[in-house]
């Protein structure tokens, strides 16, 4: 059942199993129905938690009250608001299953709990906020520098099973461009 987040998880660090037993005894394992909220912007993110199964949407809804799509997590990455987490405080982001989803999660007690009992976690940890800050990073420059074309390249590229598991929306959403817009990427692109 943990064979996939202790595998995630061995990538940053050596555990015996004593230590597996310990982290996964602190995991919350939950079935989360498609269309869940796990977050609503206001609330206090109370997990970090490992997709195990499904997809995940983190997005935001800007000034004029559309939904802007930030990134899709699917089995074998982490998903939060790591900000409302540590720090305890509301959300400006919503998370949502768009899939039937199996999500192992931690709160921030238990989180503090395996920290304190493995402090090699740690390196776990830091090494995921590192790779979320590159990813971040890399969407950001992607959107202000490249056109459109070219970052729904990009997108395929990070995530190439998303396009078939969700609505197409989603993925104009996330471009910053519309629906029908990138309905006539995908065509140019298909014609080529």
């Amino acid at each position: 059942m943990f064979e996939k987040i202790i595998e995630n998880v061995t990538k940053c660090i050596t555990l015996s199993d004593d230590e597996k037993k310990q982290f996964t005894d602190l995991l919350d394992c939950k079935a989360i129905p498609a269309k869940t909220m796990l977050l609503q912007k206001g609330e206090i993110c109370q997990f970090e938690g490992y997709i195990h199964k499904g997809c995940i949407r983190t997005y935001y809804i800007d000034e004029n009250g559309f939904e802007v799509t930030l990134y899709f997590a699917i089995e074998d990455w982490w998903v939060s608001d790591i900000a409302s987490f540590h720090d305890q405080t509301p959300s400006p982001l919503c998370i949502e299953a768009l899939e039937d989803s199996e999500i192992y999660m931690l709160t921030p007690n238990t989180k503090e709990i395996l920290l304190t009992k493995i402090p090699k976690f740690e390196r776990v940890f830091r090494l995921l906020v590192q790779r979320n800050l590159t990813t971040l990073q890399n969407r950001l420059i992607n959107t202000i520098a490249k056109p459109a074309p070219e970052r729904y390249l990009d997108f395929i590229k990070i995530y190439p099973s998303v396009p078939q598991r969700i609505p197409q929306y989603y993925i104009a959403s996330y471009l910053g461009i519309s629906k029908e817009f990138l309905s006539t990427i995908r065509k140019r692109l298909s014609n080529k």
